[in-house]
């Protein structure tokens, strides 16, 4: 399946993906203080393990980072 993650497309030899395998492939240690979002709009934590992902979807992972 080709995804475009963060305007950057990915090619994953999974047919199905939910957005927790994804982050699960993707950035396994670092799952904290991220946001998904999907055509422009968040996900809530709570639906990655049950929402799949489709080719056609725009993938958008946020990082918070602190500063000043």
């Amino acid at each position: 399946m080709e995804l475009l993650i963060n305007n950057q497309k990915k090619q994953f030899a999974q047919e199905t993906l939910t957005i927790q395998a994804l982050l699960d492939i993707e950035s396994p240690q670092k799952q904290k203080g991220i946001a998904v979002a999907i055509n422009n709009t968040v996900i809530p934590k709570t639906n990655w393990d049950s929402f799949l992902l489709q080719p056609s979807h725009q993938i958008l992972i946020i990082s918070a980072t602190q500063g000043g």
